[in-house]
């Protein structure tokens, strides 16, 4: 039995949830060979290859009907996506995960990119599968509350914890953020489907001050400003999803039906585990060693 799903970035942080949702027989890429496996739903079938020169991407992709693209990072977006589109064939849908802002936060000097960069390379690799010719969606998500989790502990650690001024986030909840990419996987193509995004925004400074709370430490926090226009945007709120229920409301006179049903039906499906339980709920798993050691 084919394939019919081949997923890039299968082993990591979204590729390990998404896999458990999918049914039948995925085809997961890696860079080293791993035995076949199963899951409650699903045979796994590993094969080996580089998105980042593009060899075993023809074969890794033959015969699938679709390609869950999980496998971005904070640089060579572009060519991986130019080599991913090559292999596959007209027909394949590309299911593409990227990051709310990939589209507002410009990329002007070596400050910019040096800091924000990612943003820049997530939107190379939009318009390179946008531009392909194949059928394609997009789902665009906020950052995961486990990368931030591990920010903020490694700057924990810091005597003194420098804090950029103004920078808030709307953190999503990677399991939430997976069922989504199941859904969209087994569907149609969508094209650039609504964002994604956790059910609050909260600061920088309110993020590292809620963990050194719930783990009992106390640290001095330095505000600082950055320089760049991506900063900027970022101050200004770039990477974030939700407008105010003000804004919804004025929208609603400019779009469609099918736009405002969309609309509605993101809001409904909005990520949420909020950053305060999803932080009481990693403080418990891990146990006591997570609280005051270090202190």
């Amino acid at each position: 039995m084919t394939a019919q799903i081949l997923i890039t970035g299968g082993t990591g942080t979204l590729g390990r949830r998404v896999l458990p949702l999918l049914p039948g027989r995925v085809r997961v890429l890696t860079r080293n060979p791993r035995p076949d496996t199963d899951t409650a739903t699903a045979t796994v079938e590993h094969v080996t290859g580089d998105l980042a020169t593009g060899e075993g991407i023809a074969h890794a992709t033959e015969g699938v009907s679709t390609v869950l693209h999980l496998a971005g990072g904070p640089r060579d977006d572009r060519t991986k996506a130019h080599h991913l589109v090559r292999a596959t064939g007209p027909r394949t849908h590309i299911l593409f995960i990227s990051v709310v802002g990939a589209d507002r936060v410009p990329m002007v000097s070596r400050v910019d990119r040096a800091m924000f960069g990612y943003f820049a390379e997530q939107r190379a690799a939009e318009r390179v599968i946008e531009d392909s010719g194949r059928p394609w969606t997009t789902l665009r998500a906020t950052q995961f509350h486990d990368l931030l989790l591990l920010v903020v502990r490694k700057l924990a650690g810091l005597p003194v914890i420098p804090v950029p001024a103004g920078v808030r986030f709307q953190p999503v909840d990677a399991d939430e953020v997976a069922s989504r990419l199941a859904e969209l996987a087994l569907g149609p193509p969508r094209g650039l489907v609504a964002d994604l995004a956790g059910p609050e925004v909260i600061s920088m400074d309110a993020m590292i001050r809620s963990y050194l709370k719930a783990t009992g430490r106390t640290r001095l926090l330095l505000p600082i400003r950055l320089g760049g226009r991506a900063y900027a945007a970022i101050r200004e709120g770039a990477n974030l999803a939700a407008p105010t229920h003000a804004s919804r409301e004025n929208d609603r006179s400019f779009r469609t039906e099918a736009e405002q049903a969309e609309a509605e039906q993101a809001e409904a499906d909005g990520g949420r585990i909020s950053w305060g339980r999803f932080l009481a709920g990693s403080l418990s798993s891990a146990g006591p060693a997570a609280g005051v050691t270090g202190r």
